[in-house]
């Protein structure tokens, strides 16, 4: 194992309404997702943490227990607390690029832009955010071509304070997952799927016949402390079938 050693940046600056804990809970996930702390590395003390941030020990105490029970570190006793293995897939689906999965059939993946826009969220969306009404979101609907065919119509809305340069993106060469889990590094992520009739304006994004029924996953991460995205994912049932692995 190897060790980052003590020797403490300058102490970052103090984020107003942000819990201290959670402002160091921030910091060492961003550390571990730049990859300056590895997997296996011994990150600082909670006296050099506390230090570095100005708090006292059971404040740090606090942030690396909740990482710890987040199973993004790992604390041995006597010996230190250490970067643990990452793991972002979940028991059913993978928090993976649409584009790679395409490109992983050895298809050829397309992306259409319809809509990029930023938004006050009303006070529906601003509830699945755990925030308050009026906050600013991006909201982004991509269509995915697995071969030139729709194969996936994605409705995303994005926390603009974790992934401020979503707009700027060029989504026809990148998707959105793609630049979140560069910018946003994952926390968490809950997730359902149904079947069920799209609406008109889905079916004609994905050129579907009315009464075709679609697979459609809801999904919602967690990043940083927050909410980063929610997104809807209408898939045609008779084109596209959602697998995993344990």
């Amino acid at each position: 194992m190897r060790s980052t050693g003590n020797t403490a940046k300058p102490m970052p600056s103090r984020k107003a309404g942000i819990p201290s804990f959670q402002q160091i809970k921030n910091h060492i996930l961003q550390r571990i997702h730049a990859g300056e702390w590895k997997e296996g590395d011994q990150i600082p003390t909670e006296a050099a943490l506390g230090r570095q941030f100005g708090v006292a020990r059971m404040t740090v105490n606090r942030a690396l227990r909740e990482l710890a029970s987040e199973q993004s570190v790992s604390r041995i006793q006597g010996l230190g607390t250490y970067v643990a293995q990452q793991k972002y897939q979940s028991t059913l689906v993978a928090i993976r690029s649409i584009a790679d999965e395409v490109r992983a059939r050895g298809d050829e993946h397309a992306c259409a832009v319809k809509l990029l826009e930023s938004v006050r969220a009303p006070a529906t969306l601003a509830r699945q955010f755990d925030a308050r009404r009026g906050m600013r979101l991006f909201h982004s609907v991509l269509v995915h071509y697995e071969n030139a065919i729709q194969i996936q119509v994605e409705d995303r809305w994005v926390n603009a304070a974790l992934a401020p340069d979503y707009l700027r993106q060029d989504f026809a060469h990148s998707t959105p997952n793609e630049y979140l889990m560069r910018v946003a590094p994952l926390q968490g992520v809950s997730y359902r799927i149904e079947a069920k009739l799209a609406p008109a304006e889905i079916r004609k994004l994905l050129a579907m016949p009315a009464g075709e029924p679609c697979l459609v996953l809801y999904r919602t991460t967690r990043s940083l402390g927050a909410v980063a995205s929610v997104a809807t994912m209408w898939h045609p049932a008779s084109r596209y079938q959602l697998t995993g692995s344990f």
